[in-house]
């Protein structure tokens, strides 16, 4: 981070925060610099930056260099805890404590309709679509203090914020309804409802066990969402709305079915994967959110990217990488480069930035792309495994974030 030196040559290797310290801090300057460190702090290097913090303002490295910080420079600690920082540290700084309902979800519906709506031309299913999302924020979510009773009664594999919940809400919504935008198709309300149920169920219970998710089902209904009218039920459980989608042609719930599948000319028996009911429907989220728009907002002035990303949960055994891979057979070499990077507990981050980067070809000095103007998807498995250091953070999974 700060550099090291080199014990055969006695050469010093400048680091990545000490280039930027010294880049941000030129005399020849005449702009305001801020140096926004985004991640959790251990008690190694936030300590190496207390003389930055006091009074003497002075970057020491191990070389004997001495960078002292101007007037035109700032730095911001965006972190989740203090758990790891020393009395020293936390008194050089300046607190602010954001609680998580001080902006809380409701500004990311808004802007979300402000984004369609301003969007040229405009991306929306109907001219009323901005009021149909504050309906359903009302009924389905505020009116029954949906978030609230998650936390009490519910039990989630990985703990997920509502501000996460509903950004997966949206975007999931998104690329539903893309396809009728693309098509200059209108659709009516109670299509719109189907959809917003259909994403609140995952985006919201997705992580929920098949217990939950039938107790999830029940709030549905309870709250008068237009739900499949569920007669049959599977054995040992019941069938819940996620075991529907809602059918492009006729706007209609559907059952999910395991897709056709046709066996290869040569069979190698360990080598099978088979689609099921439940690897469709988990293909189809993936592929939902994989061919999002590639910046977020359509308006010019904003640059934010499409959040295009997929996690699945689940313990060992329940075909994961399986589920993967089946959907990697589908992509098109032609257009697509497909990357697999397996996690241990010996991963460290540059060994997932040499692998990433050995696919890719560099254009500029700081621009890398994959060969022959193709796309590219990386599939990282077992992000779990990466090591754990005695401060509680997988330094790997920091450059992958």
């Amino acid at each position: 981070m700060y550099g090291v030196m080199n014990t055969v040559t006695q050469e010093w290797i400048p680091g990545v925060f000490s280039e930027i310290w010294k880049k941000s801090n030129l005399k020849t300057n005449k702009h305001m610099s801020w140096i926004v460190c985004d991640g959790p702090v251990d008690a190694i290097w936030i300590e190496n930056l207390n003389t930055v913090l006091d009074d003497n303002k002075i970057l020491t490295l191990a070389n004997a260099e001495r960078i002292p910080m101007s007037d035109n420079c700032k730095m911001v600690f965006e972190v989740r805890d203090l758990d790891n920082a020393s009395p020293a540290t936390v008194s050089r700084c300046g607190i602010i404590y954001v609680s998580e309902e001080d902006l809380y979800w409701k500004p990311l519906t808004v802007t979300w309709c402000m984004d369609r709506e301003l969007s040229k031309p405009q991306k929306c299913c109907n001219p009323e679509e901005k009021n149909w999302v504050t309906h359903c924020c009302k009924n389905y979510i505020e009116a029954g203090d949906m978030f609230k009773i998650i936390a009490r009664d519910y039990h989630q594999c990985m703990n997920t914020y509502p501000v996460i919940m509903i950004t997966q809400l949206l975007n999931l919504l998104w690329a539903c309804l893309e396809k009728y935008e693309s098509a200059d198709v209108k659709i009516d309300k109670a299509t719109f409802e189907k959809y917003w149920i259909y994403c609140q169920a995952w985006s919201c219970g997705g992580l929920f066990e098949q217990e939950d998710r039938e107790k999830f089902h029940a709030y549905l209904a309870s709250r008068g969402a237009p739900l499949p009218n569920i007669q049959s039920t599977k054995p040992g459980e019941k069938e819940t709305i996620f075991d529907y989608h809602v059918d492009a042609e006729t706007s209609q719930w559907k059952l999910w079915e395991a897709e056709g599948w046709t066996p290869p000319k040569r069979i190698a028996f360990s080598q099978l994967l088979i689609p099921t009911s439940d690897s469709t429907r988990t293909e189809f989220v993936v592929d939902s959110i994989a061919n999002l728009p590639t910046w977020r907002s359509p308006i010019e002035m904003i640059s934010e990217p499409g959040l295009k990303n997929t996690l699945l949960l689940g313990g060992p055994g329940t075909a994961k990488t399986s589920v993967l891979m089946m959907y990697a057979a589908k992509f098109d070499t032609e257009k697509m480069v497909f990357k697999r990077i397996n996690f241990s507990s010996a991963t460290l981050p540059f060994d997932f930035q040499e692998s990433v980067e050995a696919e890719l070809d560099r254009k500029q000095a700081r621009l890398y792309c994959p060969p022959q103007n193709k796309w590219m998807t990386v599939f990282m498995d077992d992000m779990s495994m990466p090591f754990v250091n005695d401060w509680g953070d997988q330094i790997t999974l920091e450059i992958v974030r």
